[in-house]
């Protein structure tokens, strides 16, 4: 699945953008959410961005943080992109809309298409978002989204192809399954997963 839409999120450090760059990742994602380990402040993501080139999206993750925050951290990383993880609705979206990023809503419930708040891009997440937790994706009673929707939680180098094939995902986003440990990438993790999502 050479095509496949393949996000790399919690990164911290230039050596960690510079492996998903080098391993062939679409987009990369810094979190600005507070109380995670991988949340970094907005300078630190501006010097991460800037070594990014412009064929790969880069993302500011929220989760439950004001319009107004999110566009100060947006504007002061310069990020490409905002992915909303929280209890934001239809309005939130719109509000953003504006600003011309590419917005992405993550969700633990499950939703019948990508685009009914106006995101660009779905992502399906676990109940326990960056636990590292898998959800019941190999479940019968999973139906899959319309439209582009990206797969999230618990994936692994060793579980991504797996997973891809029980749900037909248009793409997929990992976290800590590319850590040695909590909130620490690594380099050989993340080029693992892109060549297994792959199937390279």
């Amino acid at each position: 699945m050479a095509d496949l839409f393949v996000k790399i999120c919690g990164l911290r450090t230039a050596p960690d953008v510079d492996a998903a760059v080098a391993a062939g990742a679409d987009a990369v994602g810094f979190v600005f959410a507070p109380g995670s380990p991988r949340t970094v402040d907005a300078a630190t993501a501006r010097e991460l961005a800037a070594r990014v080139p412009d064929s790969v999206l880069t993302v500011g993750v929220f989760r439950g943080q004001s319009v107004e925050e999110v566009r100060r951290f947006a504007e002061e990383s310069g990020v490409r992109g905002v992915q909303l993880h929280g209890e934001e609705g239809p309005g939130d979206f719109a509000a953003l809309h504006a600003e011309g990023r590419t917005l992405l809503r993550a969700t633990a419930e499950r939703v019948e298409r990508c685009g009914e708040y106006g995101e660009d891009l779905l992502l399906l997440d676990a109940p326990d978002p960056g636990s590292g937790k898998p959800w019941n994706w190999g479940s019968e009673d999973f139906t899959a989204p319309e439209g582009r929707w990206l797969l999230a939680g618990g994936l692994t180098p060793g579980n991504v192809r797996e997973a891809l094939a029980a749900t037909g995902a248009w793409g997929v986003d990992v976290s800590s399954g590319v850590e040695r440990e909590r909130g620490v990438k690594s380099p050989e993790l993340i080029r693992a997963f892109v060549e297994a999502a792959r199937g390279t």
